[in-house]
């Protein structure tokens, strides 16, 4: 017997949506990396300065363990957390993803091409200018199939999360639990960078549209509140030339990993 596929990434996605209905093997990589960052964009520039700002700024642990979920087909946050951790371990749910990131760093002994611009934005700041990014990330990364949702907890002493808690279902509750998984598995005080679309109502990657939640600043700086501190939210606008329709721009999240015992 043939069975179907679920019906709901066909569907309009403002359909209820719970992230273990969404057939995320059949993310098209190549398509989402296409349309998203073939080039350097002006919103990505900005949430980059204000990550990497950050990191060089916060992230000091000796031999430190780095933490990326939800990796996808975007390096950027992986690279501002390069210069600062002795590991790295990229987390993505979708087979489709991992199979992506393997032959991505595998393949370009670190990265391609695509991102040179990604990483020049990086080397403004002197902790990033003189270290060899492909070098480093062949050495450093491990690459993992799983959900956020089953991170350990206090395991890594930094980490990322970008467009990933916003984007894995229609349910705030998801979000907020997404969130606080991925902070979770952070140890106390360890520097955190986050990014959201605001009030999306979804997206299309290849044949199939994923679902999102509509979230804004407002509901960034609630989830965060018992689970952060330190906190700085920065608004990106939509620009002259939005990325897609659905959704009403950015925001980025930097902050330190409150104690949740």
């Amino acid at each position: 017997m043939q069975i179907a596929e679920p019906d709901v990434a066909r569907c309009p996605a403002s359909k209820p949506c719970r992230n273990d209905q969404v057939p995320w093997d059949k993310f098209d990589s190549g398509a989402y990396l296409s349309k998203n960052y073939k080039t350097l964009r002006d919103d990505d520039r900005m949430i980059m300065e204000v990550v990497r700002d950050f990191f060089a700024d916060s992230a000091k642990v000796p031999d430190a363990r780095a933490l990326d979920v939800g990796s996808g087909t975007n390096l950027y946050p992986v690279l501002a957390m390069l210069p600062f951790c002795d590991r790295l371990d990229l987390v993505e749910i979708s087979a489709s993803n991992v199979a992506w990131l393997d032959r991505e760093i595998k393949e370009f002994s670190g990265f391609s091409a695509t991102w040179d611009d990604f990483w020049r934005v990086y080397t403004e700041r002197d902790e990033y200018a003189h270290f060899d990014p492909r070098v480093e990330i062949a050495r450093k990364a491990e690459i993992w199939q799983d959900s956020v949702f089953k991170l350990p907890a206090r395991r890594w002493d930094l980490g990322t999360m970008f467009f990933v808690a916003c984007s894995l279902s229609t349910e705030e509750t998801e979000f907020r639990a997404a969130l606080h998984r991925f902070i979770g598995a952070l140890r106390h005080g360890a520097p955190l960078a986050a990014a959201f679309m605001v009030n999306s109502t979804g997206y299309q990657v290849g044949d199939w549209v994923f679902p999102a939640v509509d979230v804004n600043a407002e509901k960034v700086e609630q989830a965060l509140a018992s689970v952060a501190y330190d906190v700085c939210i920065t608004s990106i606008g939509l620009g002259a030339d939005p990325l897609r329709e659905g959704y009403e721009g950015m925001i980025v999240a930097t902050g330190k990993a409150a104690n949740q015992d």
